[in-house]
């Protein structure tokens, strides 16, 4: 019988480390974004109000822009010295920069505009006479949101989830800048591999964390479909 490798065989002790820190940033990233991404989805979906255009062009900044300015501007605007960065520090003992919760901010930042436009586009296509059946029948707007709104862009909001996941789990122009490259504590799957690839011998531990790197994605586009899928099965029935 051959001597076959445990799959935690695979992959060296800081090889998982960078991949449980992706997963641990990428789900932070993915959960921060949900709530204040259905309500801007809303907004620009059904809102009419002074300045959508420019709400609208904010959220989606982070699409236009090299990843390395945002990360930079992350860093002015969050770092010990920058004036939100400072506030959360004396204040509330929070920092992020150079941290894993850094990282978390940045990829939540460049995964937001994917999460809004997959859920605004289910918004926009949800029929209002619907809303509006529910409304007649005694429901307040709060009511009619959770029970008519909700299930049916519930499909847009899980593409939406996943597409700001894989995106998180693949960021690093705006991570590296904001809380650097730091092993153990901000050092996620492309950080890693960018640093074997700068080593001599390194090209190995390159490939395997891009090999995992595939099969995350993978794995998470798979899973978006199955449930995307399974919500619209529930929807129709």
């Amino acid at each position: 019988m051959p001597d076959w490798p445990w799959p935690g065989d695979w992959l060296r002790p800081e090889e998982w480390t960078a991949l449980r820190l992706s997963l641990l940033v990428a789900a932070t990233a993915t959960a921060g974004s949900l709530v204040p991404g259905i309500a801007v989805a809303f907004l620009l979906a059904r809102g009419r109000f002074w300045g959508k255009t420019v709400l609208d062009m904010l959220v989606h900044l982070p699409l236009i822009l090299p990843p390395v300015v945002t990360g930079y501007l992350l860093l002015i605007g969050f770092g010990r010295r920058g004036p939100i960065g400072a506030f959360l520090a004396e204040h509330l003992g929070i920092v992020l920069s150079f941290r894993w919760t850094g990282a978390a901010l940045a990829c939540a930042v460049m995964g937001f505009p994917l999460l809004v436009r997959a859920i605004r586009l289910s918004i926009e296509a949800v029929d209002r006479k619907l809303e509006q059946a529910a409304g007649t029948l005694g429901a307040n707007p709060a009511w009619v949101f959770a029970i008519v709104t909700l299930p049916l862009i519930l499909p847009g909001i899980i593409v939406g989830l996943i597409l700001c996941f894989a995106k998180a789990m693949g960021e690093f122009g705006a991570t590296i800048t904001f809380v650097s490259n730091i092993p153990g504590e901000t050092q996620t799957l492309p950080s890693a591999i960018y640093t074997f690839t700068q080593v001599p011998g390194g090209e190995a531990g390159a490939l395997r964390l891009a090999l995992v790197s595939i099969v995350v994605s993978m794995a998470a586009l798979v899973l978006s479909e199955a449930l995307a899928r399974g919500v619209s099965r529930r929807l129709a029935g």
